[in-house]
């Protein structure tokens, strides 16, 4: 079944069994900690819920709850840069040598650095894209722009991570080659 594309309105717990995996990995790809995600999960549902009666027709249900959920996330990020307090907390594997964990912990956190100093709307339509595999279209609808804009925003992205990590020899950027017949 495919959620939000017949007209007739799906039940609301059909829409939270179909979307809340992607949603939680897109969250904790945001905010970097597993509580936070879990919490804005939590709340983006509740506030959808709340809400639901009052869609009206046919419409893209899930982009609709990544929007909510989306907006949720950035508000706990602003109460985290209010208070001074960000967390990162990745999940390592314990099976590797210490020191390829230490190396794997240093290029994740250099990635998710550069990603977070991305501009808004690219850091956004990045993550979207590249780790959720949302249309360009759905992108548009969840950061109010065009597919133009979604797509531009994804590619100038890429274009300054490509960049920045271009004269690092030993770092691997994850995600960024498959896309770059998209750059340019």
């Amino acid at each position: 079944m495919t959620v939000g594309t017949s007209n007739k309105k799906p039940e609301f717990d059909v829409l939270v069994d179909a979307h809340a995996g992607e949603i939680y990995a897109y969250l904790w790809r945001m905010l970097q900690n597993e509580q936070d995600a879990e919490d804005c999960l939590q709340d983006g549902f509740l506030k959808a819920y709340l809400a639901y009666d009052r869609l009206d027709g046919p419409a893209n249900y899930r982009a609709w709850l990544y929007r909510i959920a989306g907006n949720t996330a950035r508000t706990r990020l602003r109460g985290r840069l209010r208070t001074g307090i960000l967390l990162s907390e990745e999940p390592s594997d314990s099976s590797l040598p210490i020191e390829q964990q230490v190396e794997n912990k240093f290029q994740l956190e250099a990635v998710m650095n550069a990603i977070e100093a991305l501009p808004y709307k690219q850091r956004e339509s990045l993550i979207l894209r590249k780790y959720q595999d949302l249309s360009y279209e759905e992108i548009g609808t969840i950061l109010d722009t065009s597919i133009e804009g979604a797509r531009a925003n994804v590619s100038q992205g890429l274009k300054k991570l490509k960049t920045q990590f271009e004269n690092v020899e030993s770092l691997t950027v994850p995600n960024l080659a498959e896309e770059s017949s998209e750059v340019g």
